[in-house]
């Protein structure tokens, strides 16, 4: 074990000594020296206030004197610009006139604002009555004596859509305290002179839809209240929460591992072109030796990457441990790619399309992190949890990064399948390095008449085809649940169906494109007799396997309706006698069975015959799976 932990480190440092010298001491030199003139320029326009971030910066003219109680809310507002009232004319040289009347003694009296009659003078006027509010805003937060600026208090408990208040207890309530009751009606009379409605922003009944029970369930605040709900200020100011941060830790942890499977597929996909890894292969170092040396390096640099994250966001090991998963898929699904590639072009093609698929399956479930139980789907939601300090039970954490992990593992595997000389230096298309890659995991079987059916070398071949099935229920699963997660927000009547056929047509190919591939290498006899046998074996593979799918009831994915239509075997199953669970139990292996063997004796035919019976399996199941969904609802 230790000779080959050396062996393993030996490689890992020839690869980072092959990847440093790819690049020159004048190139590194004129990217740092691009960067510190682009930071340079930056932090100087910063300073001097010639650079911002507002996107909306002096879009409106307001014309205001300099001593009028409005000067200084018009001032702080980045989207309106003063002038000088003497002279300002509607529609010309402003969009928004403020007239002081002024008393004898000088004191402002009244105040008159005008805007012009046009699209753009009533947004300045909605703009120039939000900067008020929130001048009054500021004005109230400074002062010492909070209880006077804010005489009202309002506490907020945002509860999620499945789950039930404590009996007795009312939104608002703070412990013991005295809340008004739900959002508006409880703060309704908060907001005061400073002519904000008062109206509690989104903080009614809609705000349960953000966030669990149990008090404080909002997205985290990261780097102030832009990122959270606001939950201080007056009412009008109160907001629910929404998913930004989520969105915005989807892009961040995700777009390193971006740039670190393009400099990895092109340092696999490099060793190909001219036999330049073919030094390695004549080594004694097996082909898992190489690769895990040569992966080492990047998974190093994606754990470092994601640890500063992790720190800058405020996580902790949680967060680190979520995102490994994904950066491990992210290297796997490369190396696989530029395993088949055969150009730089195509491996191209093959890093856009894995970033935006393993993007969307960690994107798409984060966005709904305060909203539903699909979010688990994501590891990126043990990320918000861990920046929340909630609690995560092993339950959720295997289910959010079991699949990623165990699918990242077999897809290395189904690389190291095609890491032999006869497949690394060929122009072999994508599909014929595909099928190579499985054919190689399963052993041959011939035909054989009845009395050698329970042969132990032919037994063994069918345990290799039961494996190699019961290997791709993690993309199964994946696939499924990325399926639940696109399809969550659509009407039923519109997700059902296209859930069922999609399922129907992923566990179906899961299930016999081995299949096919040992036909097509010559693996299995091509008769009837041998598609009967290799189908059978997948199928019971196959339902051994989809068993292990029972965790997601655990987590209540199954409270969804698409959950219940994507694993409604786990689902629905309490208060049923005996004999009824037994035939649901078994009902499974017999469609498996049914729906394999047809695709199996297909594949064993040609190509052609392999895509209809295919589309006929998938039928069949998508029929099967439309009646449990009635039967269970």
């Amino acid at each position: 074990m230790i000779d080959r932990l050396r062996r393993v480190l030996r490689v890992a440092r020839w690869e980072v000594a092959r990847a440093g010298g790819g690049v020159d001491r004048r190139t590194l030199a004129a990217a740092l020296a691009l960067l510190l003139v682009a930071g340079a320029v930056l932090g100087g326009g910063l300073a001097v206030g010639a650079v911002g971030v507002d996107v909306d910066r002096d879009v409106y003219r307001v014309a205001v004197d300099g001593d009028s109680p409005y000067a200084d809310a018009v001032e702080e507002a980045p989207a309106l610009t003063p002038v000088p009232v003497e002279g300002a004319e509607l529609g010309d040289s402003a969009d928004l006139v403020v007239f002081d009347r002024r008393s004898e003694s000088g004191g402002v009296e009244t105040v008159a604002v005008r805007a012009s009659d046009t699209r753009k003078g009533e947004a300045a006027a909605a703009e120039f009555r939000e900067a008020v509010e929130a001048h009054n805003e500021r004005l109230m937060a400074a002062e010492e004596n909070a209880t006077a600026a804010f005489p009202v208090t309002v506490t907020l408990r945002y509860v999620g859509r499945t789950s039930a208040l404590d009996e007795g207890s009312t939104l608002g309530e703070d412990g013991g305290g005295s809340g008004d009751g739900i959002g508006g009606d409880g703060a309704g009379g908060g907001a005061g002179d400073d002519g904000s409605e008062g109206d509690a922003g989104g903080a009614d009944g809609d705000s349960t839809d953000g966030g669990s029970a149990g008090g404080g369930f909002a997205v985290p605040s990261v780097g102030g209240g832009a990122f959270g709900a606001d939950t201080v200020g007056s009412p009008g100011s109160i907001s629910p929460p929404f998913p930004f941060v989520s969105l915005l830790l989807a892009f961040v942890f995700l777009v390193p591992m971006n740039f670190l499977i393009q400099a990895y597929g092109s340092s696999v996909l490099d060793e190909r072109t001219n036999r330049r890894g073919e030094p390695l292969l004549v080594t004694p170092l097996s082909p898992v030796d190489i690769v895990a040396g040569k992966t080492l390096p990047y998974v190093a640099a994606a754990v470092l990457v994601t640890t500063l994250i992790a720190v800058a966001v405020g996580g902790g090991p949680l967060s680190v441990a979520a995102v490994l998963p994904v950066a491990l898929t992210f290297l796997a699904a490369t190396f696989v790619g530029a395993m088949f590639a055969r150009s730089f072009k195509e491996l191209t093609f093959v890093t856009v399309g894995v970033s935006v698929l393993l993007t969307t399956y960690a994107f798409v479930p984060a966005v709904f992190t305060n909203v539903t139980p699909v979010a688990l789907v994501s590891p990126l939601t043990l990320v918000v949890f861990d920046l929340q300090g909630e609690a995560v039970s092993a339950g959720e954490a295997l289910f959010s990064t079991a699949p990623m992990a165990l699918g990242a593992a077999l897809l290395f595997g189904l690389g190291l399948g095609v890491y032999r000389e006869e497949d690394m230096f060929t122009q072999k298309p994508v599909a014929r390095k595909l099928l190579d890659a499985l054919a190689v995991r399963l052993s041959a079987v011939e035909d054989a008449g009845l009395g050698d059916l329970v042969d132990r070398r032919r037994l063994r071949a069918l345990g290799s085809v039961a494996f190699l099935t019961a290997c791709a229920i993690p993309f199964v699963f994946v696939a499924e649940l990325l399926a639940v997660a696109t399809l969550f927000a659509l009407p039923v009547t519109v997700s059902i169906p296209v859930l069922l056929v999609t399922i129907a047509f992923v566990e179906e190919v899961a299930k016999s494109v081995h299949l096919y591939a040992g036909f097509e290498r010559g693996v299995f006899a091509r008769t009837d007799r041998v598609a009967v046998a290799v189908g059978l074996a997948s199928a019971v593979g196959f339902f051994l396997a989809e068993k292990a799918t029972a965790v997601v009831q655990a987590v209540g994915l199954t409270e969804l309706y698409v959950g219940r239509a994507a694993f409604g075997s786990v689902a629905g199953v309490e208060g049923l006698s005996p004999v009824v669970l037994a035939a649901l139990l078994f009902a499974p292996l017999v469609l498996h069975g049914f729906a394999t063997t047809v695709a199996a004796v297909g594949a064993s035919r040609d190509r052609t015959y392999y895509a209809l019976t295919l589309a006929l399996a998938t039928l069949v199941h998508a029929a099967y799976n439309f009646g449990v969904v009635s039967l269970h609802g």
